[in-house]
């Protein structure tokens, strides 16, 4: 019998390569967390460099580089080190107070950090809401305003037991915040005003009502010469947490009290996730049965009441009185405050300790080695331009760019 042929070999068939699997969650946490780091370091470098160059020493040394280039250095270096040394023994820990036991010593640079960084995590709570709403807040500075002149009022105007008192003048104040951020959120909801321009209008709305008051006499101190308004009662105000002469007070408490409740809101609401989806597509939110323009109503009355704690913070705890400084610049700090932390509370939370500590600190760097003091406004803006381009960041320092998308955007074109 003759034998058949062998069948010929079956065509190969080329395996397809399966997909490399996606980045997990805490990879993309942690290189977030990395590249923050990193534009932080870049903010101190640049930093550092900008004092050498205001740094007299080290400018008359550049004169003579090429026959002394060593003095170029090393006083380049002192400025530098003296500069940020004073910066953290202000803002953290002073080694020379430690052996004089003094504890109220000891503590008040940890004090003031604290002290600043509590309006800062309101005011940033109150941006990094919004931002998850799909809204851009730049009205904190005129809620904070609101918020201190509604409870400033109550504070000093209605005499109620103790106890009672501060609470009504806290709620005061959440309520006056509340009520300013809401104006935009229904200009928003009702009519599409964009928010931006809204809130920045009402800014200036806040601040020229704050003259008028403290102008006139139901307001404004005795003997009615200077732009301050009457001191709020004892009973009305925040305890100290410390003691001691010490500035800290309850606010802080209350700030981290916001902080774990929008935590909540955020990640465990029914709320939390209508603000979250409308943030992240409202067509597709209108789509799925959910009111968006109420949401933004609603968004803006929360983020206002957040700001507003700022204020009550500032007019219960550290002043004593309404003056037309009252917002210290909290209000637009918080916007830094919230991209640096990522729009998250407790990443806002962070960035309010950072951002607290500069402020305390560059009061002694400024006394203890003549750095001017806008010097933590430039490292604050430079902090935040290394946030807002994270691939500038990975590319200084060669990180590869997953592709879970680190360094989004926070708000979609301002919700567009």
């Amino acid at each position: 019998m003759t034998q058949s042929p062998p069948a010929p070999p079956a065509e190969q068939q080329p395996v397809a390569a399966e997909p490399a699997p996606p980045p997990s969650r805490s990879r993309s946490r942690w290189n977030s967390v990395i590249v923050t780091a990193l534009a932080l370091f870049s903010a101190l470098v640049v930093g550092a460099v900008l004092i050498v160059i205001g740094d007299e020493q080290t400018r008359t040394a550049l004169g003579y580089f090429f026959q002394y280039p060593q003095e170029t250095f090393t006083y380049g270096w002192d400025a530098i080190s003296s500069a940020y040394i004073a910066l953290f023994e202000g803002a953290i820990l002073d080694p020379a107070t430690l052996s004089s036991g003094d504890l109220t010593q000891i503590l008040a640079p940890i004090s003031e950090t604290l002290l600043n960084a509590a309006p800062l995590i309101c005011a940033g709570l109150s941006v990094a809401l919004a931002f998850r709403a799909g809204l851009f807040n730049i009205g904190a500075q005129g809620q904070i305003i609101l918020a201190a002149v509604f409870a400033g009022y109550v504070g000093f105007a209605w005499h109620l037991p103790i106890g009672l008192h501060v609470i009504v003048a806290v709620a005061a104040g959440l309520l006056g915040g509340a009520l300013w951020g809401g104006i935009a959120g229904f200009l928003k909801s009702r009519t599409g005003a964009h928010e931006v321009i809204t809130t920045i209008m009402l800014n200036y709305v806040a601040l020229n009502l704050l003259g008028w008051l403290l102008s006139v006499s139901w307001f404004q101190a005795p003997p009615y010469s200077q732009a301050i308004s009457r001191n709020v009662d004892s009973s009305a105000r925040l305890p100290h947490l410390l003691g001691g002469g010490l500035r800290l007070h309850f606010g802080l408490l209350l700030a981290l009290a916001a902080a774990a409740g929008i935590a909540w809101l955020l990640d465990r609401s029914t709320l939390g996730f209508r603000l979250r989806a409308v943030g992240a597509n409202p067509a597709a939110a209108r789509t799925a049965g959910m009111k968006v323009e109420p949401s933004y109503t609603t968004v803006m009355l929360i983020a206002g009441a957040l700001a507003g704690l700022a204020g009550v913070s500032q007019i219960l705890g550290t002043n004593q009185a309404v003056t037309q400084d009252i917002d210290a610049g909290y209000g637009f700090d918080g916007i830094t405050v919230a991209l640096l932390g990522r729009a998250t509370p407790w990443g806002t939370v962070l960035a309010g300790l950072l951002f607290g500590a500069l402020r305390a600190g560059g009061v002694a760097m400024q006394a203890r080695t003549g750095v001017p003091i806008d010097l933590i406004t430039v490292l604050q803006a430079l902090i935040v331009l290394f946030i807002a381009a994270p691939q500038l960041v990975r590319s200084i320092f060669r990180i590869r760019a997953d592709r879970a998308g680190t360094g989004q955007v926070l708000a979609k074109g301002w919700n567009g």
